[in-house]
């Protein structure tokens, strides 16, 4: 029934060459109808309209022209338009949208002029186009309060409204939690397939998010929080008085008929109350756990990532110093002297700071006493000891030995006798990726100067992570 009548084509705007250009300017004209600062007080005439459009054709003709250099084959009137002519664009965009059925004309009897308007079908869809362009400003979710104030609002006042209110709400609150799982989860998602790159860009515009977002979400507008406060009040309007049910219902019966398709025996006011009882209780059992689940994964992924960097750069600055002792070792009179004499001029300005002894205090007698003395041995329970080892095996699913993975390499290298970059190695299993991900800090990490590895100007593309690429050599002429 959609595609019948003046909707035949409804998406034929979307799918053409200049599809940006069409959604930039579905997006001005709501924001200009029905958005925030929308004038209510003036229809929209064609003039008005072209001047609404205009600007937007004209700043994004230039992008679009670029963006529109695809392969989609499209016959509509939009594509085969000169693009340097932005007033023929716009009056050609304006009879698009009429005869696909995005805006409509009808009368205004008191300036006898033709107006112009959203259909039901446009003003929704580009609601929906606005809305993702505005996702990243919300701040706030209170729809746990709200379906709460809402409930309360209904048993005083005795208005199926807010009933239905309460209702809505209560499904948003299904829809604020999936959304922040689906967040975390392309978090972690972009975090293991960038892993080379320390995330501190996506790190501290979660934690911004945070602080505006998640923060009220765990803490004032917490389900678990307002659960009880919700089963009092779903409780309270179950044990109403006959009459004022009865009157429920008979509102319920003209503002709430779409309920008819989803109830099967029950009164549409009992329906209400029971889904808006089942939505709260899933946000409660199943989402809001999954949400905290999907948060602590993302934040124990990003702080080993964080963490592993940091190890790195501690283990470089580490593997200067026993460079430095190794080069001495090697090197015998005049040189050994003058290299030395080099390496103190470039660590003179270093400062050394040592512990205070002052700082250290035993312990007493009596608080090693007590330290030593146990009253009761603790009872590790079975489900202890699982977590314990669950964690354990978690921690180690992604620790690879560097002794083994320089052994691998250096069985790889003596089998090809020849210089191995690190994109040729094989990325299979997760073992691979993991190695290869690994393999530049093994080999600089071993005491081995045989082994080196050589940083080249290309990157390194997989379907796993993106950074740069080496090549990986033994050096024969130091065995």
């Amino acid at each position: 029934m959609f595609f019948e009548a003046e909707r035949q084509n409804f998406f034929r705007p979307l799918y053409g060459k200049r599809r940006e250009l069409v959604v930039a300017c579905l997006r001005a004209l709501y924001e200009n109808l029905h958005g925030p600062s929308a004038d209510y007080s003036q229809n929209l005439t064609r003039d008005t309209l072209k001047d609404l459009l205009a600007p937007t054709v004209q700043g994004l003709i230039n992008e679009v022209n670029e963006i529109a250099a695809d392969d989609v084959q499209s016959d509509d009137e939009l594509s085969v338009l000169d693009s340097a002519d932005d007033q023929l664009l716009t009056n050609a965009l304006i009879r698009a949208l009429l005869k696909d059925g995005w805006l409509e004309t009808f009368g205004d009897r008191a300036g006898l002029v033709t107006t112009y308007r959203f259909t039901r079908s446009g003003k929704l869809f580009a609601e929906a186009l606005w809305s993702l362009d505005r996702l990243r400003s919300r701040s706030r979710q209170r729809n746990v309060r709200s379906c709460r104030n809402a409930l309360e609002a209904a048993r005083k006042n005795i208005d199926a409204y807010d009933l239905v209110d309460a209702y809505d709400y209560a499904e948003k609150i299904i829809s604020d939690l999936s959304e922040g799982v689906d967040y975390f989860q392309e978090l972690v998602r972009r975090l293991m397939s960038e892993a080379s790159n320390t995330p501190w860009d996506e790190f501290i515009a979660f934690l911004d998010r945070f602080e505006k977002e998640f923060k009220k979400q765990l803490t004032a507008d917490n389900v678990e929080r307002h659960r009880q406060a919700i089963r009092d009040s779903l409780s309270r309007l179950r044990n109403l008085e006959s009459d004022k049910v009865n009157a429920f219902e008979s509102q319920l019966q003209d503002i709430a008929s779409w309920t008819h398709q989803e109830r099967v025996e029950s009164t549409i006011f009992d329906w209400l109350l029971d889904r808006i009882e089942d939505r709260v209780e899933v946000a409660c059992t199943a989402k809001h756990p999954e949400l905290i689940k999907a948060m602590n994964i993302y934040m124990r992924r990003a702080a080993g990532i964080v963490q592993q960097a940091m190890m790195l750069q501690g283990g470089q600055r580490r593997q200067s110093y026993s460079r430095a002792i190794a080069k001495t070792a090697s090197l015998t009179g005049t040189a050994q002297t003058d290299f030395l004499e080099r390496l103190g001029e470039a660590i003179a300005p270093s400062e050394i700071r040592l512990p205070d002894p002052a700082t250290f205090k035993l312990r007493s007698a009596s608080q090693r006493r007590k330290a030593l003395t146990v009253t009761a041995l603790p009872k590790i329970s079975r489900d202890a000891r699982l977590q314990v080892a669950m964690q354990r095996t978690e921690a180690a699913a992604f620790t690879l030995s560097n002794q083994d993975v320089v052994d691998f390499i250096r069985s790889e290298l003596r089998l090809q006798q020849r210089p191995v970059r690190l994109s040729s190695l094989p990325m299979q299993t997760a073992t691979d990726v993991l190695q290869a991900m690994q393999m530049v800090e093994a080999v600089r990490g071993s005491r081995d100067d045989t082994l080196t590895a050589k940083k080249l100007p290309s990157q390194l593309h997989n379907a796993y992570y993106t950074g740069s690429d080496y090549q990986l050599e033994l050096n024969h002429d130091s065995d």
